[in-house]
């Protein structure tokens, strides 16, 4: 089997040639406001926005940083822009009939501030009209002439109960005390006391028969008093009724005139005239004898009627250009749905239609609404509250306290405003996915997601695309303009980001960050413009900025605290490449791996999971190789083996199955006793076939490894193992390239395992042939068969040795 050829210098990083840009800074670029890839997230956008029935919601996916955010914002404000929306202005006014539960409005954009500042007017108005009109003299004569007719009438009643008393002989008087009733004589005198009891027993019972007659006569005028006294309010209140309308329909008339063909405006003035009527009394001037305020009768503070008539202008769409699209950043209940504050008087909570408040739900009426998914989620009743808006196409404001059971106070109950929205939530797709799976009404909801992909094709269109972004974000963010050679190192980053030489991430959010650290480095150096010397720069400190723990752990491998050989031979021990992330800063770092073997039941032990430090997809790598080791080398025997594999010096959790390999060339070394070369590492899962498969992080596993080579001093021999899949992923740094092409580091493609093992010992892995069925003699291939089937004599002749001493017995 041929030995396979380590990689040139030029397969190890994808250069990107600045004479491709026609341009001498991309201040000379004209701008750009298209978007870079992402033709499938665009379509779902547009469709989800043309879409006009229920549930088409839009949920955007894609990693944080990827311009979700910005681009949806774009397309939005673009369709806003060109067709006005189904826009109202929204108001809450007093509702006559139930006043817990307020009314709306629903107004013709840009109306609703005009009847509320009307509104305000006509109390002004109202309250001075009133006040002259109750003191004015034709009022007070009408009032007079009233007060007469009801004083004349008991005036009338009393004075006949007076004359039949005396025409009975008795004597009807008013005093402090009340009414008194006394006899008299013929002459018309009071009888006194002492002539009364010299009076004869039939005269006595006479007078006191006049007596109980006229009482009942004075009970009856009792009677009908209340029933005067009421007459007379009624009067007076028809009274006021009559000026106040008079007053009332000219204001009011005036008012309606503002607002022609505007129906609810019209309905709901026809309601505040009638309650302004119907409160007249109440609001003119106090008069002498009206009952103290707060009294029993007494008349109803002007005050809080005149409150009624306030507009809540819930939503002013009067300056809307087209359909709102409105960002919600901190999407709490009440934030999004409103909510009815509570004012303290008098020691108590109080609250009115005035005190209800907008969500961005109603400021998105009629229009767009983009909320956090991530935010939206972590506030308590906040998804709940959204999912019933959509649902009932309904918004109810409320307080969150209501939701949780806390408000112990009375509130309102608003008229639900109606709700014609298109929402988009834009978030990481674990967010999409975890609704998708937990809430059934998602899936009801947001039938749409556009899904951003991370990375675009590294073709000469999209680079151009690309230098053109660059350019806008240096202008809209004051930046220096970028040279050719700086957008091309920029690409070369953007492609180590996307762990892919044909390909350029396109997160946004790192591309605009870098480029502002590149202008820092070009300003401190008093340049006019961004070359690749300052990009490189800024990359090379963030990646210092980030070293600290890489660099300890490197120098605890070579001061020998971390034991790892990297020159010799050792049977049973191979150099793994691991990749550590910390925070956002992923680097490799090199580990030893050893494996031990000895006669057994077929068993490969991962000492990693049997302590509970290895992952899932570690354990199934395991598994596999130890499938590949029965059947490649033992297919018609059981494998009667017991081998333990370890991560030397490794006291956190490991996990996924890029070691895979190095795990199963360890184990063919230990078997074979032919020992591997400790200059080389290895990294690479691998199937049940033999076959190498790729890994991640390959970039930072070979330089974590160079740089321990480095750092002992490079002879020629040092190099690393990697899948050739992985090949086309190299964006390598430059000081690895340049120890390649000097012949001082080696990086090897592997396709299969015994291309691996010829790498690492030197020695042919080895054929099975079709005739013998046996692998070539002293090929590493053969040797591990000769020492396995040595394992299986061995069980073979334990365990007929264990069935003679029972035959025995």
């Amino acid at each position: 089997m041929p030995r396979p050829r380590e990689l040139k210098a030029e397969k190890l990083y994808n250069r990107c040639d600045p004479s491709q840009f026609k341009f001498r800074t991309t201040a000379e670029l004209p701008e750009f406001r298209g978007v870079v890839g992402q033709k499938r997230a665009l379509e779902a956008i547009r469709f989800a926005t043309d879409m006009e029935r229920e549930g088409y919601n839009l949920y955007a996916m894609g990693p944080h940083g990827s311009g979700k955010h910005t681009i949806v914002s774009r397309h939005l404000e673009k369709k806003a822009r060109d067709a006005r929306g189904d826009i109202a202005d929204w108001c809450y006014v007093f509702n006559f009939a139930d006043p817990q539960r307020p009314a709306t409005l629903r107004l013709p954009a840009g109306t609703a501030r005009r009847l509320a500042d009307g509104m305000r007017a006509l109390v002004e108005d109202l309250v001075a009209a009133v006040q002259a009109a109750f003191e004015s003299d034709e009022y007070r004569a009408r009032l007079k002439e009233i007060e007469d007719e009801f004083s004349d009438k008991e005036s009338e009643a009393f004075d006949t109960v007076r004359e039949g008393a005396r025409d009975r002989g008795i004597a009807l008087m008013r005093t402090p005390a009340g009414l008194a009733m006394a006899p008299v004589g013929k002459d018309g005198e009071v009888i006194e006391p002492d002539a009364f009891e010299k009076l004869s027993e039939r005269k006595k019972k006479g007078f006191q028969a006049a007596v109980g007659e006229v009482q009942e006569e004075l009970r009856e005028i009792a009677q009908k008093a209340p029933r005067w006294r009421r007459e007379f309010g009624r009067a007076v209140r028809e009274l006021d009724r009559q000026v106040t309308e008079l007053l009332v329909d000219s204001i009011i008339d005036d008012l309606k005139k503002e607002f022609p063909g505007v129906r609810p405006i019209a309905d709901y003035l026809a309601t505040v005239r009638e309650d302004i009527v119907d409160n007249a009394g109440s609001l003119r001037p106090p008069r002498e004898g009206d009952p103290q305020p707060g009294s029993p009768g007494a008349a109803e503070d002007p005050r809080a009627i005149l409150g009624r008539y306030r507009i809540n202008v819930l939503i002013d769409n009067g300056e809307t250009e087209g359909s709102p699209v409105v960002y919600e950043g901190n999407p709490t209940f009440e934030n999004l749905v409103g909510t009815v504050e509570h004012v303290a008087e008098m020691g108590a909570l109080v609250t009115d239609f005035s005190l209800i408040k907008a969500g961005a739900l109603h400021r998105a009426n009629g229009g767009y609404l983009i909320v956090d998914a991530y935010e939206l989620l972590r506030q308590p009743y906040a998804w709940e509250g959204l999912k019933r808006a959509l649902r009932t196409e309904e918004i109810s404001a409320e307080p969150l306290s209501k939701q949780l059971g806390f408000l112990n106070t009375v509130s309102l109950e608003p008229e639900p405003v109606r709700l014609d929205v298109k929402v988009v939530l834009t978030g990481e797709r674990r967010y999409y996915y975890m609704l998708l799976a937990y809430d059934p009404d998602f899936a009801e909801l947001f039938k749409v997601v556009a899904d951003f992909d991370e990375t675009i094709p590294r073709t000469r269109p999209g680079m151009r695309a690309f230098a053109r972004t660059l350019g806008t974000i240096a202008k809209e963010e004051e930046l220096l303009p970028f040279k050719p050679d700086g957008v091309a190192r920029l690409v070369e980053h953007g492609s180590r980001a996307a762990d892919d030489s044909e390909r350029l991430a396109v997160l946004i959010s790192d591309v605009v960050d870098l480029a502002r650290e590149a202008d820092h480095f070009a300003r401190r150096g008093r340049r006019r413009a961004v070359g690749a010397e300052h990009v490189a720069e800024a990359i090379g400190a963030r990646e210092h900025r980030a070293s600290r723990i890489p660099e300890r752990m490197g120098e605890r491998i070579v001061d020998g605290t971390v034991l790892l050989d990297t020159s010799g031979e050792r049977a049973g021990q191979v150099n793994a490449l691991t990749v550590y992330q910390v925070g956002g800063h992923a680097f490799g770092h090199p580990v030893r791996v050893t494996a031990r073997a000895r006669p057994g039941s077929g068993r490969v032990v991962d000492i990693e999971r049997e302590v509970h430090l290895g992952g899932p997809l570690h354990s199934k790598g395991v598994l596999i190789l130890s499938s590949y080791l029965g059947a490649h080398y033992m297919p018609e025997d059981p494998l009667s083996l017991h081998a333990s594999l370890v991560f030397e010096q490794s006291y956190g959790g490991i996990d996924g199955d890029s070691a895979s390999s190095t795990e199963l060339y360890a184990i063919v070394s230990a078997l074979s006793g032919v020992p591997v070369r400790q200059s080389l590492a290895v990294t690479g899962s691998v199937n049940q076939f033999g076959e190498v498969q790729a890994i991640g992080g390959v970039n930072q596993k070979i330089e974590g490894y160079f740089e321990i080579c480095r750092e002992r001093g490079l002879d020629g021999s040092h190099g690393v193992l990697i899948p050739e899949s992985n090949v086309r992923h190299l964006m390598l740094a430059g000081p690895v390239v340049d120890a390649v092409r000097a012949g001082e580091f080696h990086i090897y493609p592997i396709r299969t395992i015994d291309e691996g093992i010829a790498v690492l010992t030197g020695m042919r892995a080895g054929r099975r042939s079709e005739k013998t069925g046996k692998f070539s003699r002293g090929s590493v291939n053969a040797l591990v068969e000769e020492r396995l089937q040595k394992f299986a004599k061995s069980g073979r002749d334990k365990d007929a040795r264990k069935n003679a001493k029972k035959s025995d017995k």
